[in-house]
């Protein structure tokens, strides 16, 4: 399949081994693993922080290889039913971070062109992820646009 913004195409990605069930080793209980979810989110953590951090340092010392294998759900999920989500998705945010830097660079060095194509396909993308979560995550009249970016990145 093409990239978006390219004429390229992708190179496959790795799969995530197929597994029914958590490891032999790794025997943590279920209800730690959340709480240490629930722990890392208010420490300000993103879901996919917290996997890897899970997975690198564990609960109590144990490594826990899938959360999703060790507890039946998603981080995400987890954080949902604690009510430890954020605002907008991780996604989003992180493409509206990005664009909010390429703006100001921008705006420093108007000469550079490739950095205003850069800024112009993370502002698509955004907008198009905007479409997806409206409603749903986001407002159902949210709008994006770089001030309204400006003030979500400083509230978080």
């Amino acid at each position: 399949m093409a990239r978006m913004h390219t004429r390229r195409r992708g190179s496959s990605g790795s799969d995530k081994p197929s597994a029914d069930e958590p490891p032999e080793w790794s025997d943590v209980d279920p209800e730690d693993i959340e709480s240490r979810v629930v722990e890392l989110a208010e420490q300000g953590y993103d879901p996919s922080q917290i996997g890897m951090k899970l997975r690198d340092e564990g609960v109590t010392g144990t490594p826990v290889p899938d959360v999703k294998l060790a507890t039946g759900k998603k981080v995400t999920e987890i954080l949902e039913e604690n009510d430890a989500t954020s605002d907008i998705p991780e996604d989003l945010r992180n493409l509206m971070d990005r664009a909010v830097r390429l703006r100001e660079h921008v705006q420093a060095n108007p000469q550079d062109y490739q950095n205003k194509r850069a800024l112009q396909n993370t502002e698509s993308k955004v907008r198009r992820l905007v479409d997806y979560y409206r409603g749903d995550e986001l407002e159902p009249d949210f709008t994006y646009s770089y001030d309204v970016a400006v003030e979500l990145l400083e509230n978080e």
